[in-house]
């Protein structure tokens, strides 16, 4: 539901018109208040879909899509996903394990024989389950992506997972939980090697087609921009320092943890038909994507790119996130069918930021 517009009451009384018209503003609910805070606290736009548990949904926005003109925020418009795309890498790789094609207690080197080789790290003694739910132990290599160069530079897969073996593995397979996007490129690699076809073909036909996402897709290489309306992304490089337009970039370097582009209300349809039904996963692969271990320190848990969190209301839901530069966004569906996804135009530069649009996401499902 866009903002509430003022409503004028004509009070008639005795068949004559009232000597004046009294007019009411509906009070915004708290999702449209949830966004209006948000953009108070400095997001350029916010953005939300929501569903409730009878299936009517509702859409939000505040704020607005370009910081230059003031354009209006486009209702229900595309956003970088960020991370939220693991999700749907992890979905593919479950569709093979279903398939035979794929072992989740495999060794990497099973499919990626000799690739992943570093100090303390070995691709024999580390599993396609360990790659999914963040317990390999191999380091990530976003610390070594600079902000700037995905401005203009385009990173190949194994880019990437060179720049991670550099490190030193963080523990041993199994023994703890550290995100990683280097798992989830090597999960991407491994639907290739198995496939024999692009990830992005594949991401396409087993999950975007089959379940009728319209807005959501895996940008080609080179593809800087977003195809459909949208709000701009804009990008703080440190605290306290302006906003840059951070809409075009080149998101290879997240790839298959971190490259897609879709909407609100197309996440919301993704992780319901995820948790909902089997037009993605038969029940086996989805129950081993629901088993979780907990996230340290937190009252998060993570399966296989998957994470439960409680709701205030009692309860938890399903979804998973993501950061990219220029974007946020936050989400997820309960098991009794409500979901909500929210999504602003600018990485928070302070955990208070990201613990808000979380809080929104909250309001939103237990409304």
């Amino acid at each position: 539901m866009a903002a509430a517009t003022a409503a004028v009451v004509a009070v008639m009384t005795a068949g004559a018109l009232a000597p004046h018209a009294a007019t009411a503003a509906p009070k915004p609910d708290n999702v449209q208040q949830g966004l209006n805070a948000l953009v108070r606290d400095g997001q350029p736009a916010a953005l939300a879909t929501v569903r409730n548990g009878a299936g009517r949904t509702r859409t939000y926005t505040a704020g607005v899509g370009d910081l230059s003109t003031g354009a209006k925020v486009p209702r229900d418009g595309q956003v970088r996903i960020g991370s939220n795309t693991k999700t749907f890498t992890a979905v593919v790789v479950l569709q093979l394990v279903g398939e035979g094609k794929v072992g989740l207690d495999a060794s990497v080197d099973t499919y990626l024989p000799g690739l992943v080789r570093g100090k303390g790290i070995d691709g024999r003694e580390i599993t396609v389950r360990q790659l999914l739910q963040h317990t390999s132990g191999i380091p990530d290599y976003g610390a070594d992506v600079g902000d700037e160069e995905m401005l203009h530079r385009y990173f190949e897969p194994r880019d990437l997972v060179d720049l991670a073996l550099k490190h030193e593995g963080e523990f041993p397979p199994g023994k703890k939980w550290s995100y990683s996007n280097t798992n989830y490129v090597l999960a991407g690699l491994i639907v290739q090697k198995v496939t024999g076809r692009p990830l992005a073909e594949e991401v396409d036909r087993r999950v975007v087609k089959r379940i009728g996402l319209r807005h959501t897709y895996f940008p080609g290489q080179g593809d800087r921009t977003i195809r459909e309306a949208h709000p701009k992304g804009y990008h703080r490089m440190k605290a306290g320092e302006p906003l840059r337009d951070f809409t075009q970039i080149d998101p290879s370097a997240g790839w298959a943890a971190g490259q897609m582009i879709s909407t609100n209300s197309d996440l919301n349809r993704f992780f319901g038909a995820l948790l909902g039904g089997d037009l993605l996963l038969r029940e086996a692969e989805r129950a081993a994507m629901r088993t979780t271990v907990p996230i340290g320190g937190t009252q998060f848990h993570y399966g296989l790119g998957l994470m439960k969190r409680p709701l205030s209301c009692g309860g938890f839901y399903w979804g998973h996130g993501g950061d990219i530069t220029g974007y946020e966004t936050r989400g997820g569906v309960t098991d009794d069918g409500r979901a909500a996804s929210v999504a602003v135009t600018s990485i928070p530069t302070e955990e208070a930021g990201s613990e808000g649009v979380s809080r929104v996401v909250d309001t939103a499902l237990c409304g």
